[in-house]
């Protein structure tokens, strides 16, 4: 059992998944679609090519930082230089300040594949969008761990900033766990089963996403180290 661990920290990073036209969301924590498509850009793969494999791998999240939900409020013309071009007025919700770890897990040979593309990636990174740059590098030196997804993710060092804790950070050892539901041998007594639509089902370029059955809970992990420094 192989799993790759991946850092997820900036100032800003949005991960929707029900976008729609001119408003753009963002959940909670990072989607499964946002995750691959990060991996994808790594790996160099086109939009329109296929990502079987990459979907195939499980996915699990576990929350550092919540941080804090803001919105941008834009307006923009398609054509400014035509008279009686209409205004269009756009609504971007992202998160400010938060920090997550993002654990995918399955073939070994694509996840180490996976580990060194994210250290020195074929097209520029982001989280979520493009002008999203992430604070703290995404290849971690210890992220290719031989566990299976969820004691990879509960061993994580903490990215979390000091002791009582900052914005978007609850100030005790509970940390907020959603991980795929066959990951999750016996999920403990207060986890809440659900849904995400955020698992590709068909190259980017079509935008085709299925259902996928996730665990959520908080648990303690007072026992975190921090994260050694690591050269950009």
């Amino acid at each position: 059992m192989t799993t790759l661990l991946i850092p997820l920290g900036g100032p800003m990073q949005s991960w929707g998944t029900r976008s729609r036209f001119d408003d753009r969301d963002t959940g909670a924590e990072p989607s499964k679609s946002g995750v691959l498509g990060l991996c994808a850009a790594a790996l160099g793969i086109d939009r329109g090519a296929p990502i079987t494999h990459l979907s195939a791998l499980r996915f699990g999240v576990r929350v550092d930082r919540a941080g804090v939900l803001m919105h941008d409020y834009h307006t923009a013309q398609l054509h400014p230089q035509q008279r009686g071009s209409g205004t269009s007025l756009t609504r971007r919700a992202y998160l400010a300040d938060a920090a997550f770890w993002a654990g995918l897990s399955g073939d070994g040979a694509l996840l180490r594949e996976l580990h060194a593309a994210l250290r020195d990636p074929h097209w520029p990174l982001s989280l979520g969008r493009k002008a999203f740059v992430p604070a703290i590098p995404l290849w971690f030196p210890e992220g290719l761990r031989p566990d299976a997804l969820l004691p990879a993710l509960r061993g994580a060092p903490t990215l979390r900033r000091r002791e009582g804790g900052g914005p978007g950070e609850t100030g005790d050892d509970l940390y907020r766990l959603v991980v795929d539901r066959a990951e999750v041998g016996e999920p403990p007594l207060h986890a809440t089963p659900g849904e995400r639509r955020d698992d590709p089902s068909a190259p980017f370029l079509e935008r085709r996403y299925a259902l996928r059955d996730v665990i959520e809970w908080a648990e303690a992990l007072p026992h975190l180290h921090r994260p050694p420094e690591v050269s950009p």
